[in-house]
């Protein structure tokens, strides 16, 4: 006879790894919901540089190194072209204004000159052979006219003479007219000879004339190829110092080539290259100092240059007051340039967590300092000290302000 098995009752072996497995899920979903799932890094908190946020005055400057550069510097360059045969001043030399430094020489240049001479001699004797001839001509129709004016007085006194001689019908009318028509045709004669001459003297002062303005043409073109000449010698401009030469004997020299440079050292300026960050705010006449041998020295911005080269843009500075007594060429300073004037503001030191953030956020150290947080802030001005925080940060808050570049993407660090 079969027997029944009865059921037991409660929680059985069979039954514990789901009650474990639901147990599992639970505590999963209690994590997920109320968990704090921020990622996070442990740092050694001696790596770690610490900044303080406070309230305090913020001087709006920035530091820039700036280089003496003469106030004007002119670049050396011939005007006519030539081979380099004398080098008469070294670089670094003191020059005056009208001294010469390179003497060059130009075969070709001396060839026209010795042809312009021979040009102009030829049409000087052609002038003078042409006056001499003119003068001659001008004695013949002279003595020409001086002839005819004889002929027609004898003619004239002839014909008076058979004009009576007729009316007193002692000769015969042919001999009376005859004498007429002599007469005339003499006066006549006469008076195209004179007109003849009035025009070749009309000529001849014409062509004198151009012959001279021809000559005078000729000395002026004469007088600019010996200018010409006297440019083979490269001068001074101004007084100043010779700051570079770049010839050697033998070399040839195009017109317009850049050979050196004089340097005025009669005034000074300073050249600084300045972050392109600061170009919407830095101008012209903004004032800037510098200390040197426990002194402090005045500047003023004379020149901001438009163009960013490799992130910088360069800009100008000249002395507003006294100027060092040592000051050289190439010597560098460090300048404070102003950018505004100072300000409350909550602060914090400048670091190298910067590079990383663009001053968007930051990582603010918890009350206990055992751990920070990312948090996002907005940066305004600097100098080389302080950053000006306008949002995100309170007075006596601490933030860390080394390098992240090694936290990655984590919102907490944790500081061992």
């Amino acid at each position: 006879m079969d027997r029944v098995i009865e059921k037991k009752k409660g929680i059985q072996k069979k039954h514990l790894p789901y009650i474990l497995g639901g147990g599992l899920l639970l505590a999963f979903l209690v994590w997920l919901i109320f968990g704090n799932h921020q990622a996070s890094l442990r740092i050694d908190s001696r790596s770690i540089i610490v900044g303080e946020a406070k309230q305090d005055q913020f001087n709006d400057f920035v530091r820039v190194n700036g280089q003496v550069q003469p106030i004007t510097t002119i670049q050396l360059a011939p005007l006519e072209g030539g081979v380099v045969e004398q080098k008469v001043v070294e670089e670094g030399a003191t020059v005056r204004r009208g001294d010469v430094i390179v003497r060059l020489s130009n075969s070709q240049l001396n060839l026209q000159i010795l042809e312009s001479e021979a040009s102009l001699a030829e049409k000087e004797n052609f002038l003078r052979n042409t006056l001499v001839t003119m003068e001659q001509e001008k004695l013949t129709l002279q003595q020409n006219r001086l002839q005819l004016n004889l002929d027609v007085e004898r003619k004239e006194r002839k014909y008076r003479q058979n004009e009576r001689l007729f009316q007193e019908k002692m000769i015969a009318k042919e001999d009376y007219l005859q004498a007429k028509e002599d007469w005339e045709l003499a006066v006549r004669s006469r008076e195209l000879v004179m007109e003849r001459q009035k025009q070749d003297s009309i000529y001849r002062s014409i062509q004198v004339e151009n012959m001279e303005e021809s000559l005078e043409s000729m000395r002026r073109s004469m007088r600019l190829i010996r200018e010409r000449v006297e440019n083979l010698n490269v001068k001074s401009p101004i007084d100043g110092q010779l700051g570079s030469l770049d010839v050697v004997l033998g070399q040839s020299v195009m017109s317009g080539a850049k050979i050196g440079q004089i340097n005025d050292l009669s005034a000074y300026k300073i050249e600084a290259n300045i972050d392109e960050h600061y170009i919407d705010r830095v101008r012209q006449d903004l004032d800037a100092t510098f200390e040197r041998q426990s002194s402090v020295f005045d500047l003023v911005v004379s020149k901001v240059y438009p163009e960013v080269r490799n992130g910088q843009f360069k800009t100008d500075f000249c002395f507003s007051g006294e100027k060092p007594d040592n000051i050289r060429t190439g010597q560098t300073y460090y300048i404070n340039l102003e950018l505004g004037q100072p300000t409350r503001a909550v602060i914090i030191p400048r670091g190298a967590f910067y590079q990383k953030t663009g001053g968007t956020w930051i990582y603010v150290l918890s009350t206990e300092g055992d751990k920070a947080q990312k948090r996002s802030i907005r940066i305004g001005r600097q100098n080389p000290q302080y950053y000006e925080v306008l949002e995100g940060l309170e007075p006596g808050e601490k933030v860390i302000v080394s390098s992240y570049e090694n936290y990655g993407n984590n919102e907490i660090l944790i500081l061992d």
